[in-house]
This record gives C-alpha cells, sequence and structure tokens, in this order.
C-alpha cells in the first residue's frame, strides 16, 4: 500500500496567499479556486473586479486538472487539433488554460484553478500559489 499526501489548510491558505500577491502585483483581477485531489472544492477567492463568469470557470479549471492529473491546457490542445469528440467527456469542464495539478511523489494531491485574464497568466499565478509551498 502507497503512502500520499493530502493538501492541509495551511498549505492551501499559502497556495492562495501566493497566487492572489501573483495577482496583485500584475494587477490582474481574477478568480482562484483551489481542489483536493478528487476535484473537490477547498478555497474559491474571487478578487475585486474579477468578472462573474471567473467564479465558475476557475473551479472547473482546477476540478479537471485535479481529476486528469495534468494541466488543463493538455485538453485544450486536443479540442483545438480537431479532435472535438473530446467534448462529450463526462464531468469535465474546464478544458481550456489555467488549471495546474498539484503534484508530490507522483501523485496528484490537488488542482488550482485561475480565470479572469489571459490563460498564460491565469497559468502563471496558479504556478505561483503551488510554488509557495515548494512544488
Amino acid at each position: 500500500m502507497q503512502t500520499k499526501s493530502v493538501l492541509e489548510l495551511a498549505d492551501v491558505k499559502a497556495i492562495a496567499a501566493a497566487a492572489e500577491a501573483e495577482a496583485l502585483k500584475n494587477k490582474w483581477a481574477v478568480t482562484i479556486a483551489i481542489v483536493d485531489d478528487g476535484g473537490h472544492l477547498l478555497w474559491l477567492q474571487r478578487l475585486d473586479g474579477a468578472p462573474a463568469i471567473s467564479s465558475h470557470i476557475a473551479p472547473a479549471k482546477a476540478h479537471t486538472a485535479a481529476l486528469g492529473r495534468r494541466e488543463t491546457k493538455g485538453y485544450e490542445d486536443i479540442i483545438n487539433g480537431g479532435r472535438y469528440a473530446f467534448l462529450t467527456v463526462p464531468k469535465v469542464e474546464g478544458l481550456l488554460e489555467g488549471g495546474v495539478p498539484v503534484l508530490k511523489d507522483g501523485h496528484c494531491i490537488g488542482a488550482v484553478g485561475v480565470s479572469g485574464v489571459k490563460s498564460s497568466e491565469d497559468v502563471q499565478i496558479a504556478k505561483a500559489g503551488i510554488a509557495a509551498i515548494g512544488l
């Protein structure tokens, strides 16, 4: 039997604070979502000025990154490459760049999803958050 790390509240708060700092440093109004390895919401933070729709998109990106155990950009690339049937995958909604899994010792322990600015900037914010816990 394997042992697997889990995100604790202190980790979630550290990720959220670092992601928020990155967004504010760049004057980006975004929503930040953090989920556990099953895609269940642990944190949702909508910064002032972030579009209302981003509060739905960010958790969907995080959910998809956690369940797929990879960045959501890969799914967006699959669809943009012409494999439109991928849009029918059940329980997967956040197929846009901006969802990043949190990986430790080869296991996905959660994910961060960000929405509100350019997709590459969403990823920048998510990765800044994850880096705060040394991953």
